[in-house]
């Protein structure tokens, strides 16, 4: 069967996965979010699942729901990546650990599996973030890393703050500026933190929030063809 000419990526983040107020929208089950987007990417045919920070609520989500969550995972039947957000930063004790995240062999977590990239040689694709490592302020996509492949996608989890405001920001910490999207010369910056999705920055690089599943009730499918990017905001069952 001929190659696709193209690569699907589906992003998505601040699925608050918990054993409280999301469960309670998901007649009890807090993993309904992450089920509803698993279950889009195989209906879009995604190459691999970006999950954009915050995928759960909190590292005291009880065990129950850690090991559907990790089910759900490993039979996601395709690559997922997980950027750990200020909910669910890359602890000793993160809900990753607990659930013996890193032994999901579709799974790679970045700040724990990978340091920083996540490599797909075979799509010429690169994936890269900085994840959160504590509850404390950090710069979501500083130092971005040069590209080796044809492909280059950055995950960041923080707040935009427009020129306009950047000199007395309106939120006070995890800041993204127009600067740090246009210095990542990425193919794509999927971004995480915000419940409602939005398109930020200058226009130059494709920079997008997706929104929180169970705000938005879409993803975000990327399609990376030729020299091209298209993204389109795709609806949940």
């Amino acid at each position: 069967m001929a190659e696709r000419p193209e690569i699907r990526l589906v992003h998505s983040s601040d699925l608050h996965v918990d054993d409280g107020r999301i469960a309670a929208q998901h007649g009890g089950d807090g993993t309904g979010g992450l089920r509803a987007v698993l279950a889009k990417a195989r209906a879009l045919e995604a190459d691999v699942v970006l999950l954009a920070g915050d995928t759960f609520d909190n590292h005291m989500v009880d065990g129950a729901t850690i090991e559907r969550a990790g089910r759900l995972l490993a039979d996601a039947g395709l690559p997922v990546v997980i950027l750990p957000g200020n909910h669910d930063p890359a602890t000793t004790d993160s809900v990753f650990v607990r659930g013996a995240f890193r032994d999901i062999a579709n799974l790679a977590i970045l700040g724990m599996t990978h340091e920083r990239i996540v490599a797909f040689p075979q799509r010429g694709l690169e994936i890269w973030g900085n994840a959160h490592r504590s509850y404390h302020d950090m710069a979501p996509l500083a130092d971005p890393p040069p590209r080796s492949l044809r492909w280059q996608i950055a995950l960041g989890h923080g707040h935009y703050e427009p020129p306009e405001t950047w000199a007395t920001p309106l939120r006070p910490s995890w800041l993204i500026s127009d600067a740090a999207i246009a210095a990542t010369a990425a193919d794509y910056v999927a971004l995480g933190h915000w419940d409602r999705p939005s398109q930020v920055g200058d226009g130059t690089i494709p920079a997008f929030y997706s929104g929180s599943p169970d705000y938005a009730g879409t993803v975000n499918l990327i399609r990376l063809i030729g020299a091209g990017v298209t993204v389109t905001r795709e609806t949940l069952a």
